[in-house]
């Protein structure tokens, strides 16, 4: 009952046009509150795509710059420093669950 209930209220709201929050992963990514959902996508794919720990690192980079600028812009403060990336298990290859390189 309880779970229809949620369920009910969360089809109202997108049937209503209220935004859901984002999801964590879109959280993980430096000013995603900046982007559309099509430029949070293309970034966590340069990202995956990335060979290196080091190329990853680049691409973490010229995010933050831009996000700044666009922060900047929009009148909008955000961290000096842009978060870390995930450690272990957060770039291509196998992890932990089914399919691999991700979270718990």
């Amino acid at each position: 009952m309880k779970r229809r209930l949620i369920l009910g209220a969360m089809l109202a709201l997108v049937a209503s046009g209220v935004t859901v929050p984002t999801l964590a992963a879109d959280q993980d990514i430096y000013g995603s509150q900046l982007m559309t959902v099509q430029e949070r996508a293309e970034h966590r794919n340069k990202m995956r795509a990335a060979k290196t720990a080091e190329e990853r690192e680049r691409i973490r980079a010229e995010h933050h710059e831009q996000m700044k600028v666009r922060a900047k812009e929009r009148g909008v403060t955000l961290p000096d420093v842009p978060p870390a990336g995930r450690g272990p298990g957060a770039g291509p290859g196998p992890g932990p669950g089914p399919g691999g390189g991700g979270r718990y």
